[in-house]
């Protein structure tokens, strides 16, 4: 039987980059997850007889949170639920389920790479059919629903059992469970080739993968240890927690301070990666070298034929604003089609759909192909193995005859998090007000060309998005990049991009730290950030 709950508004539900993301403890009062989620399946189109996929991370408050999604699914006319086992399913893997079983879309609970546990975080995304993120009309229409919403519907049924893959009827619903790792699996072994890296791992090619206690850990260990025959301990931190283990489930130099040590040391494996909370960042790093996101991006873009996936070329390449350009040398040397996108990975899904483009990414570590809607953590690691089993080179080598071919651009991301939101806020509103008297200006030995602040005008519809951030670029062709983040789910954090171009021939093998020096000055004169924020020091650089 069909209940209805009276509810009043909350005035802080709109979703950000990557959904709604709140403390658990937030979350957690009365009405507000379901708030929200009814306020996403009133304005869903299409979704009476239609199937809706329903997954997540597995952090703290996911099986409350799924438990009443399925009933309320039930209430509100979809005819089925898939859902993982255990309520688990990666956000790489929830957008192949859509696609793959024809899908109107689902709810993603996750958080990302921000940490679990009860007094942590917690998050809520709808994507769509194509499996990707909610566009930002889907995003405005929600939240303008969670400003007037008034109630929720809910099947009266208790809890279903996720542990068990089968089906069970929740009212008239069908809610099938099924297994979160096969169908994934499945999709990977169908796009590289398995046999040069099972080669490849018999003949000595050794590997260490942190799943960081967190989703992946599943996924790796069938496709890494059972499917391609990696010893079994390759993947560590394999077993999915609440909490994540207490750690903070963030693939980047600090958080994965471990797994890099042991990649500088003279134990190392050949090749070390790691994914993050809900699956789709990933970690690069060589025996004795670090492989930034924007390099791996550039990388995998010169090698992806190498891949059964994508030997017939790659149709477009497209990366974030903030991500550095070496992924556009590529492309030009290449003669691909190059596109600079705002922030969040639906402007990408808009040119997968259109064809345009078939490898994206982002400095944040997220990368990921034509063959979901989401970037893909697993996938990116895959790459790599397939091309250290083709090329039977190491990643040093890879890395290094990289930048001898194309030029190394030196990059490095400075974090403020944390911060008092007015206090960002009047960091960036400071900075765009001085935009127009910046040209000409001169910090150290860097002359100020140019500055905007970014406007992306879509090729594929021609939607234009403002605002996107502040760009300052330099006549010696260094740039710098300021924005806020929306992922965070407490205060803001404020994000400096630094990037400079070396070509070949230059000198490729520089601290990255030593190389950006006067960029980074530079900031601090224009920025004003210590100044505004008391903040002496990025609390994260990567």
């Amino acid at each position: 039987m069909i209940q209805t709950h009276i509810s009043t508004p909350f005035t802080d539900q709109k979703p950000g980059t990557s959904g709604l993301r709140k403390k658990v403890r937030h979350f957690a009062q009365a009405d507000y997850a379901e708030n929200f989620i009814q306020s996403v399946f009133d304005v869903i189109e299409g979704k009476d007889g239609a199937s809706l996929v329903i997954g997540g991370d597995g952090r703290y408050h996911n099986r409350t949170v799924i438990q009443q999604a399925i009933r309320m699914a039930a209430a509100n006319g979809f005819a089925r639920v898939i859902v993982g086992r255990g309520g688990l399913l990666s956000t790489p893997a929830a957008s192949h389920i859509i696609r793959h079983y024809g899908a109107i879309g689902g709810l993603i609970l996750s958080a990302s790479h921000n940490p679990g546990g009860p007094d942590e975080d917690f998050g809520i995304k709808y994507n769509i059919a194509n499996g990707g993120p909610a566009p930002e009309k889907v995003t405005e229409a929600i939240h303008a629903r969670t400003l007037t919403i008034n109630r929720w519907l809910a099947e009266d049924s208790n809890d279903i059992n996720l542990d068990v893959i089968g089906n069970v009827m929740v009212g008239t619903m069908l809610v099938e469970v099924i297994d979160p790792v096969s169908d994934y699996a499945d999709l990977m072994e169908s796009l590289f080739d398995f046999d040069a890296i099972r080669a490849a791992a018999r003949g000595g090619l050794s590997l260490t993968f942190d799943a960081m206690s967190a989703i992946t850990g599943p996924y790796a260990t069938e496709i890494l240890e059972r499917r391609l025959g990696f010893a079994s301990g390759t993947v560590r931190n394999g077993t999915p927690l609440e909490d994540f283990g207490g750690h903070h489930p963030d693939p980047n130099l600090v958080h994965a301070r471990e797994l890099y040590e042991l990649m500088m040391s003279d134990n190392a494996p050949d090749i070390g990666a790691a994914s993050d909370g809900d699956g789709d960042r990933n970690l690069i790093i060589g025996r004795g070298r670090f492989v930034s996101p924007s390099d791996s991006l550039a990388i995998l873009a010169a090698n992806a034929h190498l891949a059964p996936g994508y030997a017939g070329g790659l149709k477009g390449v497209a990366r974030s604003m903030p991500t550095s350009a070496a992924i556009d040398r590529v492309a030009a040397v290449r003669g691909l089609p190059c596109f600079e996108t705002p922030t969040g990975w639906k402007f990408f899904g808009e040119l997968l759909d259109a064809g345009v483009a078939s490898l994206c990414g982002e400095e944040s570590a997220g990368t990921g192909s034509d063959h979901v809607r989401e970037k893909d953590g697993l996938w990116a690691v895959l790459l790599w193995l397939n091309i250290l089993g083709v090329r039977k080179q190491s990643v040093d080598a890879i890395t290094r005859e990289h930048w001898d071919t194309f030029g190394r651009n030196y990059y490095a991301r400075h974090d403020y998090e944390g911060l008092p939101t007015d206090v960002a806020g009047q960091v960036i509103d400071e900075l765009r007000a001085s935009l127009p008297s910046l040209a000409g200006q001169k910090h150290g030995p860097l002359t100020v060309a140019g500055a905007d602040d970014f406007t992306y005008a879509s090729p594929v519809d021609g939607a234009i998005s403002t605002n996107q951030g502040i760009r300052i670029g330099f006549g010696c062709g260094s740039r710098i990049v300021l924005r806020l983040s929306g992922t965070g789910t407490e205060g803001a954090t404020l994000r400096v991009y630094l990037e400079r171009y070396e070509p070949p021939g230059g000198n490729l093998d520089q601290d990255v730290h030593l190389a950006l020096g006067h960029l980074v000055a530079a900031t601090e004169s224009i920025a004003r950030i210590a100044r505004l924020t008391g903040r002496v020091a990025p609390d994260v650089v990567t």
